[in-house]
């Protein structure tokens, strides 16, 4: 049995007369019949009572009916929902974004899609660079904003932004009122950083600027959550690189800018070429406009 079949015989419910059943199933009557005759023989009885001027359901029919519907009505939905998870046609499109992601910038990028694609909803996760990749090449995700660098070969990309990063430290802290730290003043500070499986790439590039530059931290401490650093570097267990904030930094901290222009976050957004399409592309140009105004240039 087939849901076409079933269609079929829907069809003839509806119409109670073959000919014009065949119409509007765009087929000859005689393959429609014939169709109609396999699902009585699958069934073991009949469907229809067949006369000269006149068709009718049989009782089977009747009560057949009532069960098919459902079907295909559940079939159906299937077919919309598959149809709005693909990349580039109306529905959903599957997107990664960093956890440290600026609210302006997630604002302007979810605002800025939405212009450009109104039917269109963005199914956002909050994923680290390398869970994003994974989730990209295993085709989970259609597109992703990624730190650089990182492991994409294979992927397209757009262009790749970049905003420099500056100190977070105590109020306190003996460089706080320097208009400009040199990365060697801080050797034997302790360093508050992102784990290093959220992106290891990036993780062993800032370390070995870091060591280029002089500076060797008297520890290392992991933080995903931006609270939680801030909170760390308030307490004096280390000074953290990150960019420059948007808003006021709670009191007691201060932010500088270093003297280093390679240390900076580098993004592009990212996706496999078979996702490509104009709904990809309208995500990454939003994405770039949120991360322009988050000042990455």
């Amino acid at each position: 049995m087939e849901l076409r079949h079933l269609r079929y015989f829907v069809v003839l419910c509806e119409e109670l007369h073959f000919g014009r059943a065949a119409e509007r199933l765009h087929m000859a009557q005689p393959p429609l019949s014939q169709r109609i005759r396999d699902l009585e023989r699958e069934f073991g009885m009949r469907l229809f009572d067949r006369g000269r001027h006149r068709v009718s359901l049989t009782e089977a029919g009747a009560l057949l009916l009532e069960h098919v519907r459902p079907v295909l009505e559940h079939a159906e939905l299937a077919r919309e929902a598959m149809r709005r998870i693909r990349p580039g046609s109306t529905g959903t499109l599957r997107a990664g974004i960093p956890p440290d992601t600026m609210p302006v910038t997630l604002r302007t990028l979810l605002e800025g899609f939405a212009a450009r694609e109104p039917e269109v909803l963005v199914d956002l996760h909050e994923l680290t660079t390398d869970d994003q990749i994974a989730q990209l090449r295993d085709g989970k995700l259609d597109v992703g904003v990624v730190r650089h660098p990182s492991d994409t070969v294979g992927f397209e990309s757009s262009e790749t932004v970049q905003r420099s990063l500056g100190v977070l430290l105590p109020a306190g802290h003996r460089l706080a009122e320097t208009e400009r730290v040199r990365l060697r003043e801080l050797n034997g500070s302790g360093l508050v950083i992102f784990p290093r499986q959220m992106a290891p790439r990036l993780y062993d590039h800032i370390l070995a600027i870091c060591r280029d530059n002089g500076f060797l931290p008297g520890a290392i401490r992991h933080a995903r959550n931006p609270h939680f650093v801030q909170g760390l570097v308030l307490a004096g267990r280390g000074v953290n690189l990150n960019e420059p904030p948007t808003g006021e930094l709670p009191e007691g901290l201060v932010w500088r800018p270093i003297d280093e222009a390679r240390l900076a976050w580098a993004t592009s957004v990212i996706w496999r070429k078979e996702s490509e399409s104009e709904v990809v592309r309208a995500f990454s140009a939003a994405a770039l406009d949120g991360l322009a105004r988050a000042g990455h240039g």
